[in-house]
């Protein structure tokens, strides 16, 4: 079964083109948004320890990316830790995965939408 994978056009000039796949902008926001303190784990993924070891293609479940004409629409769906306040970690996670995407790809985002799937209850402060 092939996946529907989309390629963007970042850049193009005399020297030649540069292509993005949309699963890498998906996990420069996995990564981003996980390296919030009080996100617990993408929904739907394994935990920041079992990434290391099991490779980092996973932290693309929970991201939602859609791009027309080189503006980004980003959802994410978190499991934060109990004891955390949602509005600052969503904040945090909402700058956090902006500045990854438009710094690593020069795409412009236009919002990151932040869903929050569960409360971690064994990841408290």
């Amino acid at each position: 079964m092939a996946e529907d994978r989309k390629v963007y056009s970042i850049k193009e000039d005399n020297l030649g083109e540069v292509n993005i796949a949309d699963e890498v902008v998906t996990i420069i926001a996995g990564l981003a948004a996980t390296e919030i303190d009080g996100v617990s784990s993408m929904a739907g993924n394994i935990t920041n320890e079992l990434v290391s070891r099991l490779g980092r293609k996973n932290l693309a479940k929970g991201v939602k990316v859609d791009v027309v004409d080189g503006s980004v629409t980003v959802d994410v769906a978190l499991n934060i830790a109990y004891g955390y306040a949602i509005p600052d970690i969503s904040a945090k996670v909402q700058e956090k995965v902006k500045t990854a995407i438009e710094t690593m790809t020069g795409l412009e985002v236009n919002a990151v939408n932040v869903r929050i799937a569960s409360v971690d209850m064994g990841s408290s402060r």
